[in-house]
């Protein structure tokens, strides 16, 4: 085995985890499994360093320029990747160059741009469980440096936090298994002892340090020992992998859960908050809608917000003002929205500059976001009695106008991608480079002009300047040349027609022009390094200018959505009541286009808290229950709701139980799943929650589902006075929980039936549905018509021959044209009763409107003649 791969084994043996990238002078190289892998996931071609050997060794590799490429794609399908680089000068090493891993990427550490989402954090997580100290769970975005987590005693809240996070890492102890049904997770899984990751001791001295603070008091950490383990843990796995000072890091803040409107995970999946049902982000997300931010600040506050709407109502009310304020100033919004796209992502560059991984465009990127600022606050300042909100941002406002100006004296127009091409800085910034950049860019405008001195002061008009690659730079004069050369001249070669002369000038000059490329570039890196040193030292200011920033996107954002949507101003109370009127889905609506859009009113107050709603498929019901919620959500992050007005009695909790589908990793069914999530709506839903459940039971037998549903109504509707539910279904026997129960109401989803069809009006109004249309939705959908005939007549059987639950359980199960069994009953049919007859019989006269009963009688009357 050679010294070099003695060397790159002993630093692998390190790095067991990661992929590891070998500097073989211009290269990086991969060998072993490590060179399999990257040229699988990377498709690039897969060698051998000694392919005449009885076992050769994998090999692949890159050049060391083209690797960020190949390390991003390695990154997002979630592998880790080691560099190992040469950290000594080949030239002057003895024997074997040194190599060291100087940095090691992991997906939840990436800093650059090509790794990350804009407006999307990227977080890094620790999650430690004990049975005496209770439970922690910490996350950290590397990329901005903010950090946060929770302390509980509930461990299934630490993952569903997870989940709801979305790490793309997390640090475990070696003994703390994965709960069911996460086993997807383990992709993003690192395992690490507990006695170096998430020692007590060992992690409060870490963060001592690390945050600079005497006590854990400052950090709201004294009393919470697990969360400070799963701290430790995340700085022990940033030093060693960053193989640098952690000094970036903002303060740490626990998450205060009682300040927030809590969505649990399953909430935000069923209302596609981020994502849809099926998965996929983007269109048919809420946050796609609400996203009009300009900035990558902005685009990520929107979404912590969507993540933790406020439960202050203070707050809410500040917060609410400002986004007023801009929507009833569409000048002012649109000049801010020009400005604001003018502006980078200062939290992540700033990050770059800070742990010495920027590029000289970053430097670019900063001054031109610098340079915004003073326009934004003559902006904002232009008009009077701004909200107390904006002024608050304003009193704190930093133009940054020292730095600024520093860049624009040091930078040059036009900036190399990286450092060691040259050209980053302006002349006249520094005395040494300009003399550097003097001799690089016009050396041989130097030698010429030295020429035509001597030839002037030494009268010699016919003196000749040349190079050699052995000699270098040269004065020659021809042998003909009648009187002696100048005293000065130094004779440095004879040849039979000519003699060659050098110079001290000449020399001195020479030797400048030869190593003045070299020292440039030195010089170019030594002043890059002090400006970078000097511009990371205002990283407070651009992290709290960056926060200002965000919050003025954010609010800008919120009222563009606003007034792009037609949305409204609510009204919030510390009240329960909650009255929507002309209420709209605004991911449906943005979809469908608002002439589309049929909205609905809606009303929970202390005569109907609990709202059960029926009506076919397809007719709405879903959408109904969604848009409630979304408003709420809406309006407690401070801003407008899809309605024409909305009075809206805080929450502090909304549970979302929407939809079907089985879990087939977990190994549970449909009905499991849907059990699972309505207990957990059942033992933590409070007073001030809102609950919206969508055909629950359906997943079971017709009797098992539909006595589940009616004790779940039952449940809620009793519970401190009722509480505030939405609840869909299609077991029309629950609508006679209304003359049972106070506090619930029947409301159903409209149809009209028009010459055998039914017409969805996805009107929301009082009262029961009379059935359900499942057989006329089956025949829209596309069902075989022969199909749909039979359903009808099994319908029909059913509906005369079941009245009571023994008999319709015994039809069910025995009677609907099994094979062998007999059908008698199924084809004795009376002669249909008349339709006018029908309605006549099912109309609850008391429930009419004189203009309802007018329709009814024209109706009525186009009827009478139709056999």
């Amino acid at each position: 085995m050679t010294p070099m791969m003695e060397q790159y084994l002993r630093v692998k043996e390190e790095y067991p985890g990661a992929l590891l990238f070998f500097r073989m002078g211009d290269f990086f190289e991969l060998f072993f499994d490590d060179a399999e892998i990257a040229a699988r996931e990377l498709q690039i071609a897969l060698t051998s360093r000694n392919p005449g050997a009885s076992h050769p060794v994998p090999m692949c590799g890159m050049p060391h320029h083209a690797i960020d490429e190949y390390v991003r794609q390695l990154l997002e399908k979630g592998y880790k990747v080691a560099l190992c680089d040469q950290v000594e000068d080949p030239k002057q090493a003895k024997g074997l160059v040194r190599r060291e891993v100087t940095r090691v990427l992991t997906p939840g550490t990436a800093v650059e741009d090509m790794n990350l989402q804009a407006k999307g954090h990227n977080y890094l997580a620790a999650l430690f469980w004990d049975t005496d100290l209770g439970g922690g769970l910490a996350w950290v975005d590397f990329s901005t440096g903010t950090w946060s987590g929770i302390q509980t005693r509930n461990e299934a809240a630490l993952w569903q936090w997870l989940i709801k996070m979305d790490a793309r890492e997390l640090l475990l102890t070696e003994s703390q298994p994965l709960p069911k049904g996460l086993e997807h997770w383990q992709a993003r899984l690192s395992r690490y002892p507990q006695k170096s990751y998430f020692d007590a001791k060992g992690a409060e001295k870490k963060v001592l340090r690390a945050q600079s603070v005497p006590s854990l008091a400052a950090l709201d950490l004294d009393d919470k020992p697990a969360l400070t383990s799963c701290c430790g843990a995340l700085l022990t796995y940033l030093e060693l992998t960053q193989k640098r000072s952690l000094s970036h890091l903002a303060p740490f803040i626990p998450l205060d859960l009682s300040s927030t409107l809590l969505l649990d995970e399953i909430s935000e999946r069923n209302l596609e908050l981020f994502q849809t049902m099926g998965g996929s982000k983007g269109r048919g997300t809420l946050i796609h809608v609400l996203d009009q931010t300009q900035t990558p600040m902005g685009g990520r506050l929107l979404e912590t917000r969507l993540h933790q709407p406020f439960k202050d109502l203070g707050t809410i009310l500040s917060v609410q003002e400002l986004v007023n304020f801009f929507h009833a100033q569409d000048q002012l919004r649109e000049n801010l929205r020009r400005f604001l796209d003018k502006v980078y992502d200062l939290e992540r560059l700033c990050t770059r500059i800070v742990v010495n991984r920027s590029t000289p465009k970053d430097f670019g990127a900063m001054c031109a976001s610098l340079a915004v600022l003073p326009k934004l606050y003559g902006e904002l300042t232009r008009l009077g009695s701004p909200p107390s909100r904006l002024q608050n941002l304003l009193q704190n406002w930093d133009n940054l106008a020292d730095v600024h100006e520093l860049l624009l004296r040091a930078l040059a127009e036009s900036l190399p991608p990286v450092i060691t091409e040259g050209g980053l800085f302006r002349p006249g910034y520094d005395a040494t480079l300009d003399e550097l950049m003097e001799l690089t860019d016009h050396g041989e405008s130097a030698l010429t002009l030295m020429l035509e001195q001597e030839r002037q002061t030494s009268g010699l008009p016919k003196l000749k300047l040349g190079y050699t690659r052995v000699f270098g730079y040269y004065f020659e004069l021809s042998r003909t040349h009648a009187t002696p050369p100048p005293s000065h001249f130094i004779r440095r070669q004879t040849l039979v027609n000519a003699e060659r002369y050098i110079t001290e000038e000449l020399k001195i000059l020479e030797d400048k022009l030869l190593s003045a490329s070299e020292k440039r570039k030195a010089r170019e890196y030594e002043l890059f390094l002090s400006l970078r040193e000097e511009v990371a030292g205002h990283r407070d200011r651009f992290m709290a200018m960056a926060r200002i920033l965000a919050e003025l996107d954010f609010a800008q954002g919120m009222a563009h959505a606003a007034r792009k949507w037609e949305w409204c101003r609510p009204e919030l109370h510390e009240g329960l009541d909650i009255v929507v009127k002309g209420g709209r889905h605004p991911v449906v609506e943005a979809a469908q286009g608002r002439a589309n859009y049929i909205p609905n009113d809606l009303t929970l107050e202390n005569s109907g808290r609990v709202l059960i709603i029926t009506g076919p498929n397809m007719a709405g019901k879903s959408t109904v229950l969604r848009q409630v919620a979304i408003i709420c959500i809406c309006a407690q992050m401070g801003g407008f709701v899809p309605a024409t007005s909305a009075r809206i009695g805080l929450c502090d909790r909304i549970f979302s139980r929407v939809g079907a589908s089985d879990n087939l990793a977990m190994g549970q069914s449909t009905f499991m799943v849907e059990m699972s999530e309505t207990a957990r709506i059942l033992r933590q839903a409070g007073k001030r929650a809102l609950v919206i459940l969508d055909e629950i039971g359906r997943g079971t037998s017709t009797f098992d589902g539909l006595s589940l549903a009616w004790a779940v109504v039952e449940e809620l509707a009793k519970r401190q006075g009722g509480i505030r539910t939405l609840f869909a279904t299609h077991y029309h026997e629950l609508t006679v929980l209304e003359d049972s129960l106070p506090t619930v109401r029947n409301f159903n989803i409209a149809i009209k039936e028009w010459k055998g069809d039914i017409v969805f009006l996805r009107r929301l109004v009082p009262g029961p549905a009379d059935r359900s249309y499942g057989i006329e939705v089956a025949r829209l959908a596309g069902v075989p018509a022969s199909v749909v005939s039979r359903a009808k007549e099994i319908l029909t059987a059913l509906e005369k021959h079941a009245p009571g639950g023994s008999q319709r359980r015994e039809l069910l199960t025995r009677q609907i044209g099994l094979p062998g069994l007999a059908t008698d009953r199924l084809t004795t049919e009376k002669p249909a009763e008349h339709p006018v007859l029908a309605a006549l019989h099912a109309m609850n006269v008391n429930a009419l409107s004189p203009l309802e009963a007018l329709t009814l009688l024209h109706t009525w009357k186009a009827m009478s003649g139709q056999s």
